[in-house]
């Protein structure tokens, strides 16, 4: 096996796709590029139910978006499915709250907020949103187009104005550091963020302990005592069906705050040589079930 970091994602794309003899395997394909693999006579495209999450930051320091009401309005505007659809090229699964549908600790009675702008508009109503109050949505590079479908949401659904920055990439490290440092004050009400669970056996530990928790890295608004109890009881617990039922009621808490905008968890998507046999997971690129076929050009070359 020899991995390549020096070539470019695009040239990647074309070597996997359009020849063989120089990659078998890239990772990270765009949900844009899906097609192209799809339609290659030399690879295969593997969609994988990866740990991974996007969704929107809420600020909830400060009024109106420390209102419940308004943060299950933002939800409620989302149009998951033309999201999924148009962004991802449905290579994504709506998601109810922060935890993976296929994952153990997703509650099974859990579904994603409905599309209904108009109760979307009664909830902003009834919290006091005032007409002239835009809405200010930041997102890195990696996530505008969801941050742009976003916006069309917020705006056609609830009628409010919505103002977009878009991070760039040399300002990325500051902004990062001031957001896990917390010295200074947010300049957002919601930031599109893409996150992923690396160990995959206990999505809390990594993604929600992040975004809500005391210590997390993520976590753009007060402490809530309820999560803290949870999380402290999850560190200790020991027997795995009790742990899973601690991050269902996470996931739960969660999602009845409406702590963040839940949108999707986007497949990993990989090219392979159809020479390849390519066993994806969920959490990391692992080879250790990787086999190459008598067909491949190593094989036919005599190598």
């Amino acid at each position: 096996m020899i991995f390549r970091n020096d070539v470019d994602p695009a040239e990647a794309l074309g070597l996997v796709c359009d020849t063989e003899g120089e990659i078998d395997i890239v990772t990270e394909v765009s949900p844009a590029d899906a097609g192209r693999v799809e339609d290659s006579e030399h690879a295969n495209l593997v969609a994988i139910d990866a740990m991974r999450v996007v969704s929107g930051l809420v600020n909830r320091n400060s009024a109106p978006l420390d209102d419940v009401r308004v943060r299950k309005a933002l939800n409620l505007a989302v149009d998951r499915d033309r999201l999924i659809r148009e962004v991802f090229s449905g290579y994504a699964h709506p998601v109810a709250a922060m935890a993976p549908p296929y994952s153990w600790e997703s509650p099974d009675d859990l579904e994603p907020y409905p599309h209904d702008p108009e109760e979307g508009k009664r909830l902003l109503s009834e919290a006091g949103w005032q007409p002239d109050r835009a809405l200010r949505l930041a997102a890195t590079g990696d996530v505008e187009a969801v941050a742009r479908h976003l916006a069309e949401d917020f705006r056609e659904a609830l009628g409010i104005e919505v103002r977009i920055v878009v991070i760039p990439d040399e300002d990325l490290v500051a902004a990062q550091r001031a957001l896990v440092e917390k010295n200074l004050p947010v300049p957002f009400d919601v930031l599109v963020h893409a996150w992923f669970d690396l160990a995959a056996g206990y999505p809390p530990a990594v993604i929600h302990r992040e975004y809500f928790h005391s210590g997390g890295a993520f976590r753009v608004g007060p402490v809530l005592q309820q999560f803290e109890d949870l999380m402290g009881r999850s560190v200790v617990e020991t027997d795995p069906k009790k742990l899973g039922e601690i991050g269902k009621q996470l996931d739960k808490l969660v999602y009845d705050e409406a702590l963040n905008v839940f949108l999707c968890c986007p497949q990993a998507l990989v090219a392979v040589n159809r020479h390849v046999d390519f066993t994806g997971h969920a959490a990391t690129l692992e080879l250790a079930e990787t086999e190459v076929g008598e067909g491949h050009w190593s094989r036919r070359n005599g190598a």
